[in-house]
């Protein structure tokens, strides 16, 4: 069997479907395809399972934090009922139909790339002159000793849970494993999280890892830094995760955070002639093309790996299949880690700025310092940081670790995509009271970057 369409998208995530989106508003014929459930690992396994999930911990620490209120009642069972409900019960038939009436065809299984224009899926070969690969990433699973015959949770088993274990072992701690160990311990799990790296979050600013630690330190989870995992024994009720330092230490489960992975196995790129990149991603130029005909978007192309990026490409790779002029630019991507407090970050880091040669000022501001947060609630903190180029005068990253940072950063991502001037910034009037106001006094205390 055999058809034809005006363009066909491999993976229904979030840029697959945005892809979809646009494609089918310019009026092209298009085929989705999709291995396991359309809407991809954000919506069912990722992003919005666990942020439904930290959010009830979130409103917890709040109400305790806000005086005059009551500590609010934790009824798990509706927590899981609507955690389902948002992951639609990992059942995505409303979905598909939804596709297939506006004129989509969905297509389920693997799908593999056979020759130039021609992609075959279970037997149907589907041809056209469009293609766009938005096959999306795994986990990547470290080779540690023990680990597959023990068992583990990746953030599939993590965001999904029906019952909260006694006690996690969490192996990384960048975001995900992050995010997860802190709404686990606040869920009444015992929790300890194992770095290889000297740091929580090592790719941010050390300020930002040491503020992170103490808040998970004072949320009672245990750190164990700069030490590795060798080995794991254990069965279905208890893992023992042994270290290089020579500690041990066991849990009721494992869970394995330590990055992921492009999802390129089998999609035969082989048959275009177009080799992976050293981390297995898709290579891709500054339209998202891949080759003539084929495109590339979302967490395939290694391209930081967050769900608002793929979509960013989706949306360039749709307007270059237009024949738009569209080239994706990512200076300014937000990295917001949604614990509490939040990490949000945008731009450059001190060290990527040192390295390129930039004579960095860099300016920070304490919350205590900006009204709002005493008016949030008690005994809250927090600190933010811009950097910018002295020569040229503009902002080229920034961070902050404090309450809502995640909404408050996309000042600092429009100064960075813009390149508006630093004197600028400064001659801009914040609403009082609002966390927003703490730019102006990091701005005003720029000072030279040894």
């Amino acid at each position: 069997m055999s058809e034809t369409f005006d363009a066909i998208v491999i993976g229904a995530g979030p840029a697959g479907e945005v892809a979809t989106s646009r494609l089918l508003k310019q009026g092209l014929r298009t085929a989705l395809i999709e291995r396991e459930l359309v809407g991809g690992e954000c919506g069912y396994w990722a992003c919005i399972p666990s942020k439904t999930l930290l959010r009830p911990t979130e409103a917890l620490a709040e109400a305790r934090r806000t005086p005059g209120l009551s500590q609010p009642e934790t009824t798990w069972s509706e927590i899981v009922k609507y955690r389902d409900y948002m992951i639609r019960n990992l059942d995505d038939t409303g979905a598909v139909k939804g596709y297939e009436d506006s004129g989509v065809s969905v297509f389920k299984g693997e799908a593999r790339i056979v020759a130039p224009g021609t992609v075959e899926v279970d037997g149907t070969r589907l041809s056209s002159e469009r293609i766009v690969i938005a096959t999306g990433s795994e986990a990547t699973i470290p080779p540690i000793d023990g680990l597959q015959d023990a068992g583990f949770w990746t953030n599939r088993e993590a965001t999904t849970f029906s019952e909260v274990p006694e006690s996690v072992v969490i192996l990384g701690g960048g975001p995900v494993g992050i995010e997860l160990g802190q709404m686990l311990r606040r869920y009444g799990a015992e929790v300890t999280i194992i770095q290889s790296a000297e740091r929580l979050i090592d790719r941010e600013e050390p300020r930002v890892s040491e503020l992170i630690e103490e808040a998970l330190r004072a949320d009672e989870v245990e750190l164990l830094l700069g030490q590795k995992a060798v080995a794991v024994k254990g069965d279905a009720s208890q893992k023992t995760v042994e270290l290089d330092s020579g500690v041990s230490v066991t849990a009721e489960r494992l869970i394995v955070a330590t990055g992921r992975k492009p999802r390129t196995s089998e999609l035969g790129l082989e048959a275009l002639g177009v080799q992976l990149g050293e981390r297995g991603e898709v290579p891709t130029d500054e339209r998202c093309r891949v080759t003539d005909g084929v495109w590339a978007v979302g967490d395939v192309t290694g391209v930081s790996l967050f769900t608002h990026v793929g979509k960013y490409q989706a949306r360039t790779a749709c307007a270059d299949i237009a024949g738009e002029s569209a080239i994706a630019d990512y200076r300014a991507i937000p990295r917001v880690v949604f614990t509490d407090p939040e990490i949000a970050a945008v731009g450059l880091t001190t060290e990527q700025a040192k390295d390129r040669g930039i004579s960095l000022l860099e300016g920070r501001a304490d919350l205590m310092h900006v009204a709002r947060t005493e008016t949030y609630a008690k005994g809250l903190g927090g600190e933010m940081g811009v950097l910018a180029d002295r020569d040229r005068g503009v902002l080229v990253g920034a961070w902050a670790v404090g309450p809502l940072a995640g909404e408050w950063i996309h000042q600092a991502v429009l100064a960075v995509k813009a390149g508006i001037p630093v004197e600028m910034l400064l001659d801009t009037v914040a609403q009082f009271p609002t966390f927003s106001e703490a730019y102006l006094g990091a701005l005003e205390g720029l000072e030279l970057v040894g």
